[in-house]
């Protein structure tokens, strides 16, 4: 049986595994895509996007945190400038896994693993739509908003009309 067992440990040892992700996660930080297998790229996925929501807040602390757990400075700066800037309205899910088929050497299941905001053919379609509210988990306000919005487009269209019955009228 499998209780509480959370993470893979993808055959190896703590030292290694620990390691292994971490130049994953880099690599993940400097390319902003990287293939793997679909295993490493869900234990990936974990260990990444918490770095990630911690990148968010520029403190010396999180700072820290985040280079004890991927050991590369070059890396931290990165995802502290540039990707944090990027999915700083995100409130999660900031990797894609993508099923590639299967590996011709071994046959094992390999997988595209990418950050979000950084893929210009998903983000094509979304940036020509208008950009909406942000919608909260909440109940109750979006009901009132709705109907204060509704009421406020009728009274606009009203006005309108009434200043064009009068340029008619002059």
């Amino acid at each position: 049986m499998r209780h509480g067992r959370k993470n893979n440990h993808l055959g190896r040892k703590t030292a290694h595994r620990k390691s292994m992700l971490a130049n994953m996660a880099c690599s993940l930080i400097e390319h902003k895509r990287i293939n793997t297998t679909v295993a490493k790229a869900k234990a990936l996925q974990r260990f990444v996007e918490p770095l990630v929501t911690k990148s968010k807040e520029d403190t010396t602390h999180n700072r820290r945190i985040v280079f004890s757990r991927l050991r590369q400075k070059e890396a931290v700066n990165e995802l502290f400038r540039d990707v944090a800037t990027k999915v700083g309205d995100r409130p999660g899910g900031y990797t894609r896994i993508i099923k590639l088929g299967n590996r011709l050497g071994d046959n094992a299941d390999m997988a595209m693993i990418e950050l979000v905001d950084y893929n210009e053919l998903y983000n094509a379609g979304k940036a020509t739509k208008s950009k909406s509210t942000r919608r909260s988990r909440r109940g109750g306000g979006s009901k009132a908003a709705a109907a204060t919005t509704a009421a406020t487009a009728t009274t606009t269209a009203k006005e309108t009309k009434a200043k064009e019955a009068k340029k008619e009228e002059e």
